[in-house]
């Protein structure tokens, strides 16, 4: 690896940078899955104290990337293998299309707005060229397609249902696990069938539509698995 590429600019905050780089390290698996994760080590890569390495090992640990240990630190989280990639959609198919279907019922002008910004931004994401399937050339489709099904949920309005959701943290080791061209594309046309039915305020459509995003996402990354 080039440590070059891990410099930091200057006009953040430094724990962002510090959190930013770090979690390139775990989803590019530079940090592989299930080793340790020396605190001290990744502040001398990055050229930092290791206080902001801890702060930001802090919040990747609340994403479900990192786990901390008493007396042994921290280690990366081992990936999903296929059982437990069937049971996390297993899940995702219980809470996410009720939530969709719920969302459609009570939809506003301010609701659809932002989703529809997301979507633009997404289909632009995934229309524009990349280099490689390096975290940091897809990192924006991934945060945007996390506020995306994060939004549908909070505006189910049901709070446990959208803590529920929420609490999987799934995307981002999905996005470790698999990702690969196409897949972009592919993830956001169907978030567009999503969006039409809840234009439409149409609650079946909107929960089958989540239903089969959800299913067909589990398609190609559980086919991903298989061949590795």
């Amino acid at each position: 690896m080039d440590d070059r590429s891990r410099f930091l600019p200057a006009r953040r905050a430094l724990v962002d940078d510090v959190y930013d780089a770090v979690l390139g390290l775990l989803m590019d698996q530079e940090i592989a899955p299930g080793s340790r994760v020396s605190i001290d080590g990744i502040a001398r890569q990055l050229d930092v104290s290791p206080t902001p390495v801890r702060e930001a090992l802090t919040r990747l640990e609340a994403e479900g990337l990192v786990v901390k240990r008493p007396l042994k630190g921290y280690t990366a989280t081992p990936l999903l293998d296929a059982e437990g990639l069937r049971q996390l959609f297993e899940l995702r198919t219980l809470l996410e299309p009720p939530a969709a279907g719920l969302a459609a019922r009570r939809t506003t002008a301010e609701f659809l707005d932002a989703l529809d910004a997301l979507s633009r931004r997404m289909a632009e994401g995934a229309r524009g060229g990349r280099d490689d399937d390096r975290f940091r050339d897809y990192r924006a489709f991934a945060d945007q397609d996390a506020e995306f099904h994060r939004l549908i949920a909070q505006h189910s309005g049901n709070p446990l249902l959208a803590d529920a959701i929420g609490r999987l943290r799934s995307h981002l080791h999905l996005y470790r696990l698999y990702f690969a061209h196409g897949i972009a594309e592919d993830a956001a046309g169907e978030h567009d069938a999503v969006l039409r039915a809840l234009h439409t305020g149409d609650a079946d459509a909107a929960e089958e539509a989540m239903r089969e995003h959800i299913a067909l996402s589990y398609r190609r990354i559980a086919a991903r698995v298989d061949e590795s």
